[in-house]
């Protein structure tokens, strides 16, 4: 069976998941974007989320747990 193509891409500087059609990271503007992600953390409350304060997430948005 084919590996499964993601809708995504993760930005390697900050996380954020982005289109997978994007050049650069609306979060940061970092343009060093990747495939090669695992996890989805949805922050929608950043100051009251213990999660997001822990990973260092400042802004609402979807996340990658792991970045390579």
């Amino acid at each position: 069976m084919p590996a499964r193509r993601k809708p995504f891409k993760a930005c390697r500087k900050c996380r954020a998941l982005v289109d997978k059609n994007a050049t650069e990271c609306p979060h940061c503007g970092s343009r060093d974007l990747t495939e090669d992600w695992e996890g989805i953390i949805i922050v929608i409350d950043p100051e009251n989320s213990e999660i997001a304060k822990i990973l260092g997430f400042t802004k609402p948005g979807r996340y990658a747990i792991k970045v390579t």
